[in-house]
């Protein structure tokens, strides 16, 4: 709710600060005090147009600051802090008006854009009885009071689910209906990598004994000369080095039988024999065994080549190439079921167009029926308030294509008098019979997101009895929102819970607006000189007495 608003240099108003206190609270005084100008100044923490007509004569700057209680708005708050904004139990909205054109909006000290403080705003507080800021002036809100009204909004929120669902599944098969001109050629192209693959077999650590195969074969012949060689020396030829080592090892083992300390040196030249002598086998064998092999050796290269080929084309490497193969044969089944997923996609979105054309006739038929019931009591209402005659006729549109609320569109024509016809609020209502016509549906429809009401010129062309309806009614909406009221009439200010005194002053040759909260007596004051008139006789005073204690007592 409002706690608190400070006005400085805005029309004749110097500097002005008001605390608002829940419950009704009306603002009474004289024509022309300033009471317009204290919701000319709501109007611009609303985000309304800033035109430096407003600043004060003499002054630079005007500044308009509201103090709003948002304990209970969460939703507020969340959408502060993910804007950047210091998001406590209160919110501070600043607004500086110059005559430079360098206009400024603070939110909790903060700048920021006309764009957020024109989304929040409304959701604080808003303006009845002035044709900028009205809700009953904006047709699109029309059908969510009709919703609230019969009690339909769950029935659109489902409707709009299915109508988002359907959304998304179109633009998911429009986007198929693209893929597929290309997949042909993409499977083609897949499916030729993926057997190109497949038929190399490729195997994990198969290049490296490849190379080593290829290293034997291409050095066959230095390899079996070479071993060849070796045992010649150690065996076969003459002058063997075994041969030498035997007649070495005869001569010690004769010799250690003279000096035993040669027995170890005996031992150490028999092993050393005995360990060639494998050794010159072995060499023998592998001697033997070397062949050389041109096929093998070219198959190898043939081979190695192809691993090379394959690696360049797709990935370095024999781990990497089947993992890439892997990724193609993902991506062709992909590409091979999409006539499957297309299938069920579309068979999902036939059910949701079914469901939608029939969740969407069952709410215009509903919204049907309650239009005839919200126009019947809203013409009551209507009637009460001074607007006799007065015709609310409610149109549903047919739409050319469903939108996320439903079928159609929904606008209520208002007649103010019999015989004529009905037509947009925008283009017919008055100031003071939108205001009104607010407050008729906020009997109807009490629930209500924003905590904080401004009725203006609600009491325009009212009088008598009229005039204490209006004020209960006022006070009905008070019990459950905020509600602030500009009044001339007594038999609605009797109702405040706070009152409100404006009053213009001449102080230094200039003139100002003050504002002052009346206590018990001061109110039977004012309330009397709005009974009497500039002469505020006694029986006036007892009349107003009396109207305070019977709204006390109510």
């Amino acid at each position: 709710m409002l706690t608190d608003l400070t006005i400085k240099n805005v029309a004749i108003i110097d500097t002005l600060h008001i605390c608002f206190k829940s419950g009704l609270t009306v603002l009474t005084g004289e024509t022309g005090a300033g009471k317009s100008i204290i919701i000319d100044a709501v109007g611009l923490i609303m985000g309304s147009r800033a035109s430096s007509d407003l600043i004060r004569s003499g002054e630079d700057e005007a500044v308009v600051e509201a103090l709003f209680d948002i304990s209970a708005l969460p939703d507020i708050r969340q959408q502060l802090a993910e804007a950047g904004f210091e998001a406590e139990e209160e919110l501070l909205i600043k607004r500086s008006l110059s005559r430079s054109g360098k206009n400024r909006i603070f939110i909790n000290g903060g700048m920021s854009t006309l764009a957020l403080l024109t989304d929040i705003a409304p959701r604080l507080i808003n303006i009845y009885g002035q044709h900028d800021s009205q809700t009953l002036l904006k047709p699109e809100n029309h059908l969510r009071l009709l919703d609230a009204y019969a009690g339909l909004n769950q029935q659109r929120d489902d409707f709009s689910r299915i109508f988002q669902r359907l959304n998304v599944l179109q633009g998911t098969i429009a986007g198929l209906d693209r893929a597929e001109r290309e997949a042909a050629q993409r499977i083609d192209l897949l499916s030729y990598q993926s057997e190109e693959i497949a038929q190399a077999a490729l195997k994990t650590g198969e290049v490296e004994e490849l190379e080593e195969q290829r290293r034997l074969l291409a050095n066959a012949e230095k390899l079996a000369s070479g071993s060849g060689e070796a045992f010649e020396r150690l065996y076969g030829g003459d002058g063997a080095l075994l041969g030498q080592l035997r007649r070495i090892s005869g001569t010690i083992a004769e010799i250690s039988g003279i000096d035993h300390t040669l027995q170890d040196t005996a031992a150490a030249i028999e092993g050393a024999f005995l360990q060639l002598e494998d050794a010159a086998m072995t060499l023998r064998d592998y001697s033997s065994r070397i062949e050389a092999d041109p096929a093998t050796l070219q198959s190898i290269d043939d081979r190695l080549d192809l691993i090379n080929r394959l690696a360049r084309k797709y990935a370095p490497g024999i781990e990497a190439i089947l993992a890439y193969k892997a990724e193609i044969d993902a991506e062709l089944e992909q590409l091979l079921g999409m006539k499957q997923s297309r299938g069920d996609l579309e068979a999902e979105r036939d059910h949701l167009e079914s469901e939608l054309k029939r969740q969407g006739s069952a709410l215009t038929a509903a919204r049907a029926e309650g239009a005839l019931k919200l126009k019947q009591i809203l013409e009551k209402e209507a009637h009460q308030l001074a607007m006799k005659g007065a015709v609310i006729e409610p149109t549903l549109e047919a739409l050319a294509e469903p939108r996320a609320s439903g079928f159609e569109r929904v606008e209520f024509l208002f007649s103010p008098n019999p015989g004529e016809i009905p037509r947009p609020l925008a283009k017919i209502a008055s100031g003071g019979e939108l205001s009104r016509l607010m407050l008729a549906i906020k009997q109807v429809l009490p629930d209500s997101d924003v905590p904080s009401l401004v009725f203006d010129e609600v009491d325009t062309g009212i009088g008598g009895a009229t005039s204490e309806l209006v004020g209960k009614k006022l006070k009905n909406v008070a019990a459950r929102q905020q509600v602030l009221c500009i009044t001339h009439l007594p038999q609605v200010a009797v109702f405040a819970d706070q009152q409100l005194r404006v009053e213009k002053l001449i102080t230094g040759g200039r003139t100002t607006t003050q504002v002052r909260e009346l206590d018990l007596n001061e109110r039977t004051n004012e309330v009397a000189r709005m009974l009497a008139g500039a002469t505020v006789t006694d029986s006036a005073l007892k009349h107003a007495a009396e109207m305070l204690a019977a709204c006390t007592q109510q």
